[in-house]
């Protein structure tokens, strides 16, 4: 079943950083803006992450944590991180358990080939851990603005 808006979001544990084992109820008391993008190093997902990390503080003001989300492993995610000097957690999905749920695991097409990845898409979950707000099928310019307009609204309700 996926998870829809007013709803509480699964806890489905992942592998986050340095070997530690996260689950998104261990946030519960803050935003999360949870972002599932397809690949490490990629140019698209390279300039989310980035804009992501250029905003950090400001989502951190308004107590709120960014979570990338991906298939890539945990050694990828650390040189990704390293490279671009990234400030929040990378989870690695790679049994698509959490992009299934959220229903972001899709059927893509590129240059006539089809496989399976993730469609960019990201999520706000309150403090409660309900999904508030949802972005689908993200285009990276102005989507980091988006996101934190939406922290502000949900923090000043």
């Amino acid at each position: 079943m996926t998870v829809e808006i007013g709803q509480k979001v699964p806890d489905i544990e992942l592998l986050g950083d340095h070997d530690e084992r996260v689950k998104l109820s261990d946030f519960k008391g803050k935003y999360v803006v949870l972002y599932f993008y397809p690949k490490d190093m990629t140019p698209g997902c390279t300039t989310e992450a980035c804009d992501f990390r250029d905003s950090h503080e400001s989502f951190k003001e308004l107590d709120a944590v960014i979570i990338g989300v991906s298939p890539d492993d945990q050694g990828r995610h650390e040189k990704f991180k390293e490279k671009h000097d990234l400030p929040f957690l990378l989870l690695v999905d790679d049994e698509h358990k959490l992009s299934e749920a959220f229903d972001v695991w899709k059927l893509k097409k590129n240059f006539g080939k089809e496989y399976m990845g993730i469609e960019r898409s990201t999520f706000l979950i309150d403090k409660e851990g309900q999904l508030v707000k949802e972005w689908r099928k993200v285009k990276v310019k102005d989507h980091v603005a988006d996101a934190l307009q939406a922290v502000k609204e949900a923090s000043a309700e």
